[in-house]
């Protein structure tokens, strides 16, 4: 899956960044962001953006959606099936003929 590179990437720098976002108070009850200042408060961000982008992630690669398919036209296909002697000349030209009629 080509998604578990960008995954482990994401959980590294979760990893990392984990420690900037613990927000902790002082003794006189301020919130201090981590006791990073604003460094802390971007990590945060940095925090919540990598949560989402791994539920996007997750839910993009998990879905069940169909493939795109390998981009060949029915045209193509029965091109291939005649080359391959799977079907005479004769079905041929009934099958594009209705394939042309159908475009119309």
């Amino acid at each position: 899956m080509k998604l578990n590179g960008s995954i482990a990437a994401a959980g590294s720098l979760l990893f990392v960044a984990t420690p900037g976002v613990a927000d902790t108070y002082d003794g006189f009850g301020h919130m201090t962001w981590g006791g990073h200042g604003i460094f802390g408060g971007l990590m945060m961000v940095i925090f919540w953006a990598l949560i989402i982008g791994l539920i996007f992630l997750a839910v993009r690669g998990f879905s069940n959606r169909p493939d795109t398919g390998t981009g060949q036209t029915a045209m193509d296909i029965l091109r291939d099936r005649y080359a391959r002697g799977e079907i005479d000349e004769d079905e041929f030209e009934q099958r594009r003929a209705k394939l042309e009629s159908r475009k119309r």
